[in-house]
């Protein structure tokens, strides 16, 4: 079972396009300027929008994640097992 906590929940109304606008501290916290894009789903009878990451959002993402050396081992010994 999700439980989702309502904190500092922003009713906002929808036009007749069925626009919004996202509360301006929601898209300074969460960098949404001009341009960004979102992504709007449905689960369980709520609209859900999470911001698009684009591909410079996940530059470095990786970088603490192992040393080089050791991923560059495991990068040969996947190409000997492909051979």
């Amino acid at each position: 079972m999700k439980v989702l906590l309502r904190v500092g929940m922003t009713e906002v109304l929808v036009t007749r396009k069925g626009q919004i606008t996202i509360p301006v501290e929601i898209r300074r916290k969460l960098g949404i300027e001009e341009g960004s894009k979102v992504e709007v789903t449905e689960e369980g009878g709520m609209i859900i929008i999470r911001k698009s990451l684009s591909i410079l959002d996940l530059a470095g993402a990786g970088s603490n994640k192992g040393d080089v050396e050791e991923l560059k081992k495991t990068l040969d010994q996947m190409r000997g097992e492909d051979v």
